[in-house]
């Protein structure tokens, strides 16, 4: 006779939370962290025998693997050929999802996944049903391929016939660049990322559009490149995801502009066409890029301000993008619209959108405030740089966007840890928060008494 006791009853069900889909993630994301810094430690993964090399490791794998591009050593110096090899991996199992890529190579081999692969995958790639699961995971292989693929070739010829002698090492720029670029990590293999092409407009513009491409989401590009190209075919997230993007784009660009036309530090000693460059990098790289053709640790105070904003808005769903997301933002403004004119129901574009994801997009929202609140303060607590610096440093962690003011050299341990759990957080923690509610939903069997207490 089997008896099972306490300690075995909560094994199974420690077991079983560890299993759950929603849990799964995280863990894998974890795992190849781990894996990726210990690489990195390798003594050939650098190109000096530092003492110290755990924290540049470790900092530097969870910052691919997240797909942010916050460093605290130089990526151009500090790593050789292999660890650049490495670090491009990480990016590349990062956006696409680890657990996707899991179950894409699981599909491959054995042309089939069970129920749990299905649930794991669909957590990941938010796609509708168990039906679309396969069809979904080898249409963002192909479109990822496709966009990468097509901007590399436009970099390496870029870099080969301009700044680069050898066609090896274009080539190896033109695929390291693209590669970061869609998958929106904004690692580059130069000491000032992209500051020495800021006027380039075969560099900076392909790369923009990859950023955007890889922003937008996989469900609005398959959506997209499947024939919706009529409005009247659009739906609410498709709509809210392309008009967003093309609404913050716009309104980036023109405060960005404005304010850094003319001053010295920045756009100033450019040309015409280097300024409007500069302006498009602006708007687009914060977008959860991480590249930057400027310099933005002597941008003004407007414009880390408005970068503030872009950053924790971040890009679309279920893509490479970080924040809190287009349409998690502008439900709750559509919310907040039709609360002030008074109507119950919150609609969009004649539709209306139920309570439940309202209440989701509210969530997602503010443990995405607590947490860049939290860890400001710690890293207040932690540095001595002012609250400007450490809220942008911040905000960029958790929305996975890697701009920095340059802090990010000179922070100790105790706030690296702080941004590693940012960008972790950042790159997982809404995601997660938002498919355990949509799975762990239960309904009432009974309605409590209602009470109304004073609200503003």
């Amino acid at each position: 006779m089997d008896f099972k006791g306490p300690a075995s009853k909560k094994g199974s069900r420690l077991a079983g939370a560890l299993q759950h889909p929603v849990r799964t993630v995280p863990l894998a994301f974890l795992a190849v962290i781990l894996v990726g810094a210990a690489l990195l430690m390798l003594p050939f993964s650098r190109t000096a025998g530092d003492t110290e090399f755990l924290m540049p490791a470790l900092f530097t794998a969870v910052s691919a693997v997240c797909v942010t591009g916050l460093i605290t050593v130089d990526t151009a110096t500090f790593w050789t050929p292999f660890g650049h090899v490495v670090i491009l991996a990480l990016i590349q199992v990062g956006g696409f999802g680890i657990m996707a890529l899991a179950t894409l190579l699981a599909l491959l081999v054995r042309k089939s996944i069970g129920l749990r692969g299905q649930l794991v995958a669909q957590s990941e790639t938010h796609t509708l049903n168990f039906g679309d699961v396969k069809a979904v995971l080898f249409r963002v292989f192909k479109i990822m391929a496709t966009i990468e693929l097509a901007t590399a070739a436009v970099l390496s010829v870029r870099f080969w016939l301009v700044y680069e002698s050898n066609p090896g090492t274009a080539l190896w720029h033109g695929f390291f660049h693209a590669i970061s670029a869609f998958n929106n990590a904004g690692f580059a293999l130069y000491s000032d990322n992209l500051m020495g092409f800021a006027d380039d407009p075969w560099i900076i513009v392909p790369i923009c559009v990859a950023v955007v491409a890889g922003g937008l989401g996989f469900p609005v590009i398959i959506q997209l490149l499947g024939g919706r190209l009529k409005l009247k075919d659009w739906n609410i997230h498709l709509r809210l995801t392309v008009y967003g993007t093309v609404m913050l784009l716009a309104v980036g660009f023109a405060f960005f502009a404005a304010i850094e036309w003319n001053r010295v530090e920045t756009l100033g000693p450019l040309s015409t066409g280097g300024k409007i460059l500069g302006a498009l990098g602006g708007t687009v790289f914060p977008r959860t890029a991480g590249f930057n053709s400027i310099d933005y640790g002597v941008a003004s105070e407007d414009t880390l301000m408005v970068t503030n904003v872009l950053m924790f808005i971040g890009g679309g769903s279920a893509g490479t993008a970080g924040g809190i997301k287009i349409t998690t933002f502008l439900v709750l403004a559509f919310a907040i619209w039709n609360e002030i004119r008074g109507r119950e129901q919150v609609t969009i574009a004649h539709r209306s959108i139920s309570p439940s994801v309202q209440r989701q997009a509210l969530t997602v929202a503010l443990l995405g405030v607590a947490a860049v609140m939290t860890g400001t303060l710690l890293l207040l607590m932690t540095t001595d740089y002012s609250l400007d610096k450490v809220l942008f440093e911040a905000i960029s962690a958790f929305a996975t966007v890697g701009v920095s003011t340059g802090i990010t050299y000179h922070l100790p341990a105790s706030a690296e840890w702080v941004l590693m759990a940012l960008m972790f957080t950042g790159r997982l923690g809404t995601i997660t928060v938002a498919s355990a509610i949509a799975l762990s939903s239960r309904p009432r069997l009974h309605r409590l008494p209602e009470e109304r207490p004073i609200i503003g």
